[in-house]
């Protein structure tokens, strides 16, 4: 299996304000097979397909669609969250994504990478996805707020990143072992 292959057979919601964003991942995602793509524009659609269906995955936009009313909802149905955003891409939104629990975040710049980001969801543990996205968020947050933009959270920083640490495997299988 290859690792993109782990899209094959899901069924994922994408819930964005802009028509462009939704028509660009449903374009990223069509040629995976069988894979069903909801989408949503507005928070009432996507509150009701949250309630209505069962995801394998979800995909939010901050800003627009009240993206953290529906992390809550999402996350008490035990849908992994990744949170898109262009407009919220800050210090604050990346530790209320963390806290609502999301499982990661995507800068909308970053969009090219959405399969292969959405297979790693899929593949790794939490830990081992947030890892991966943080590498990612806190060079191009160092770019933006220079390096000091943890500091006045670093307490929540510093607890985050040491239950990140925990040895744990990092590929979740669901495949059984050749004998």
């Amino acid at each position: 299996m290859t690792k993109l292959e782990v899209l094959q057979d899901k069924t994922i919601l994408a819930v964005d304000d802009e028509h462009d964003v939704l028509e660009t991942v449903q374009e990223m995602l069509e040629d995976y097979g069988n894979l069903v793509l909801h989408t949503a524009k507005e928070f009432d659609r996507a509150r009701q397909l949250l309630h209505s269906h069962n995801y394998d995955l979800v995909i939010l936009d901050i800003m627009g669609v009240r993206g953290f009313d529906l992390l809550e909802i999402a996350a008490h149905r035990g849908f992994p969250v990744v949170m898109l955003t262009a407009h919220a891409l800050n210090p604050e939104a990346l530790k209320k994504s963390i806290e609502l629990g999301a499982r990661a975040y995507l800068p909308k710049e970053r969009l090219a990478a959405l399969p292969d980001f959405l297979a790693d969801i899929l593949r790794f543990s939490y830990r081992s996805v947030w890892r991966k996205a943080l590498d990612d968020v806190i060079g191009l947050f160092n770019e933006r707020f220079g390096s000091n933009w943890k500091k006045s959270e670093q307490q929540f920083w510093t607890e985050f990143e040491q239950t990140l640490e925990v040895d744990e495997p990092a590929i979740i299988s669901e495949e059984k072992p050749e004998k």
